[in-house]
């Protein structure tokens, strides 16, 4: 019977395992994207490169969001991103406004602008023209 079953502690060497965000180089999750994917049934199966990918995905919007805002909070000189920052970032790059027009941030406040009808009138030409 020596050799059946399993040693335990028999000099055997336990693999550690690798996480397939590791395998894939991402921060965010695979595994809790793939366990979503098929918890949420949006289909039968699941392939296997479905989730790395749209980990990807995430992570590169997530990416771009945070850097967008992080110059948007050195602009106003802070050192913390709030919602404000990302409601500008995001509503002042063309295509991330595309992304998340619906989207309401909460806390982010609006746009700084004000209508060209409220502001005072500059005299034109004509006008400086006739008065000399």
């Amino acid at each position: 019977m020596a050799g059946r079953g399993k040693n335990i502690g028999a000099g055997a060497a336990v693999k550690k395992g690798v996480s397939r965000s590791s395998k894939a180089g991402l921060q965010f999750p695979v595994g809790r994207i793939a366990r979503f994917l098929k918890a949420g049934k949006y289909a039968e199966r699941v392939g296997a490169g479905a989730p790395v990918y749209l980990a990807a995905v995430l992570e590169y919007l997530a990416a771009e969001v945070l850097e967008l805002a992080g110059n948007a909070a050195r602009d106003n000189k802070k050192t913390r991103i709030v919602p404000r920052h990302i409601q500008l970032a995001v509503r002042n790059d063309e295509e991330l406004s595309r992304l998340l027009g619906d989207v309401t941030i909460a806390a982010g406040g609006v746009m700084p602008n004000i209508h060209n009808l409220l502001l005072p009138n500059k005299p034109t030409k004509k006008a400086t023209a006739e008065e000399d």
